[in-house]
């Protein structure tokens, strides 16, 4: 069986390039809408689905970008494989502007962010020691390491702060203490949900700055970000081209990320309510019935 690979765009990345048989769908979830219209194409003949994160046009702050709604409806669409594409600000020295890292670690310091499907009758706790699929975040690896000359770091922690402000220089050197490589304001609670919605989940980070620490470097700003995530773009696009026939001939194992449930659903069968069913059962029938 062919397996789909979705791709969340993050900053910068609003579209993907050659795709053909090219559809809109507008999925409609227990959530409210994603952020735009849910594109499903095929790239070199596979079947692929691309999502912005913020919208075309870059309209939703990564507070307000409806994460559940977005992995609900890949997950509604039949994809179980997600990468995410995400524009970061580089922690260390060695992971310069223009780097690449395949992230394996998560921190969160958002604030506020719906980060579950469930509760509301049925209760559920996923293990996250892993937040990133290893079977994806493999094949990821593989693929940039053939796909650009940029680059790439094998693993690091990505800190997710609440934004839309960047970091204050404590800030930055504080996640430096702490052992962080990279920071962002989106894969978190994004990882989370994936992992609910027993998705793979995997993230490319471009890096596009030192955020503030870096005494060497101006601090951030939105110009500086935006020149470094145009030439980061069209080195993730050669990534996902090189990746989107791995994941479509996957032939291995289960990975676990896609059978997160199992065992994690503490409400008894008869004590989840008839709306926490009809709200939860594209997850949880697999697993109650």
């Amino acid at each position: 069986m062919a397996h789909v690979l979705g791709v969340i765009g993050g900053s910068g990345l609003y579209a993907m390039e050659d795709l053909t048989d090219v559809e809109e769908i507008e999925v409609d979830t227990p959530w409210g809408a994603p952020s735009d219209a849910l594109i499903r194409g095929r790239l070199d003949g596979r079947e692929i689905v691309f999502l912005p994160r913020h919208g075309r046009g870059h309209v939703l702050l990564p507070t307000e970008v409806p994460y559940r709604a977005n992995l609900w409806a890949m997950r509604k669409l039949g994809v179980r494989w997600v990468l995410s594409i995400s524009a970061v600000g580089s922690l260390r020295e060695a992971v310069e502007p223009g780097h690449l890292v395949v992230v394996d670690q998560f921190v969160d310091r958002t604030r506020g962010r719906p980060s579950t499907f469930f509760g509301g009758g049925c209760v559920a706790h996923v293990q996250l020691g892993d937040p990133i699929c290893g079977t994806l975040r493999g094949m990821l690896l593989e693929a940039a390491r053939g796909a650009v000359d940029t680059t790439i770091h094998d693993g690091g922690t990505y800190v997710c702060m609440e934004g839309p402000q960047f970091s204050t220089r404590a800030e930055s050197e504080l996640y430096r203490g702490w052992g962080a490589d990279v920071i962002g304001m989106t894969n978190v609670p994004e990882c989370k949900l994936a992992r609910e919605a027993e998705i793979s989940y995997a993230t490319l980070a471009l890096s596009t700055d030192y955020d503030c620490w870096h005494t060497g470097h101006d601090e951030v700003s939105v110009e500086a970000v935006v020149a470094t995530v145009k030439a980061n773009v069209a080195a993730a696009q050669r990534v996902i081209r090189a990746l989107l026939p791995q994941v479509a001939a996957y032939g291995g194992p289960v990975p676990k990320a896609q059978q997160a449930l199992a065992g994690a659903i503490m409400t008894a069968p008869d004590r989840i309510s008839a709306e926490a069913r009809a709200r939860l059962g594209l997850l949880i029938d697999p697993h109650v019935g």
